[in-house]
C-alpha cells in the first residue's frame, strides 16, 4: 500500500491536479460531458474545499465539498482513479474530505451517490434519504446524509 497523502487544495497547480483526476474518472470514463463536471466550484477562491490523495508522483483520488444547508458540506466529485479502486483509497480520500469539511466548520455531511456506490457510502456511516433514485449526469444516484458526533461540540 502507498503512503498517501491528502492534500487540502491551496494553489490552481494542485486544483489542476484534482481536476485531472475527475477528467479521467467522470469524463472520459464515465462519459459525464464536461460541462456539468467542471463549474465555478473548480477555481481558487469559491467557497468549495478540495481534496487531493497523492503518494510520490502518482495521483490517485480528489474530491470536493460545498456548502449545503443547515450547516451541511455537500460531498461532491468523488474520484478514484482505476488502477487505485480496492485498496481503500476511496475510504482515506471521504475521511480526509470529511475532515477538511469539519475543519472548515461544516455540521453534517451530503451527498449524491451514484447507486453502484451506495453500499460503500454506507460502510462510512451516511445513510440513504428516502425516495426514489434520480438521475445525475445521466447517472442514477440517492442522496445520503451523515451526522458528525463531535465528542467537544456539547
Amino acid at each position: 500500500m502507498n503512503n498517501w497523502n491528502a492534500i487540502t487544495i491551496e494553489t490552481d497547480s494542485q486544483l489542476q491536479r484534482c481536476l485531472a483526476v475527475r477528467r479521467e474518472v467522470f469524463i472520459e470514463e464515465q462519459q459525464v460531458p464536461e460541462e456539468l463536471e467542471i463549474d465555478d466550484y473548480d477555481r481558487i477562491g469559491s467557497a468549495a474545499g478540495h481534496v487531493l490523495l497523492a503518494a510520490e508522483d502518482e495521483d490517485a483520488a480528489a474530491g470536493r465539498f460545498t456548502p449545503y444547508k443547515d450547516g451541511a458540506a455537500k460531498m461532491q466529485r468523488v474520484a478514484v482513479r482505476s488502477a487505485y479502486r480496492g485498496r481503500g483509497v476511496g475510504r482515506l480520500l471521504m475521511e480526509s474530505l470529511e475532515t477538511a469539511a469539519r475543519k472548515a466548520g461544516y455540521r453534517s455531511a451530503v451527498l449524491d451517490s451514484q447507486c453502484q456506490a451506495e453500499g460503500f457510502y454506507q460502510s462510512l456511516g451516511y445513510r440513504t434519504v428516502p425516495g426514489e433514485p434520480f438521475y445525475d449526469a445521466g447517472i442514477l444516484h440517492v442522496r445520503m446524509v451523515k451526522e458528525w458526533m463531535d465528542a467537544d461540540s456539547n
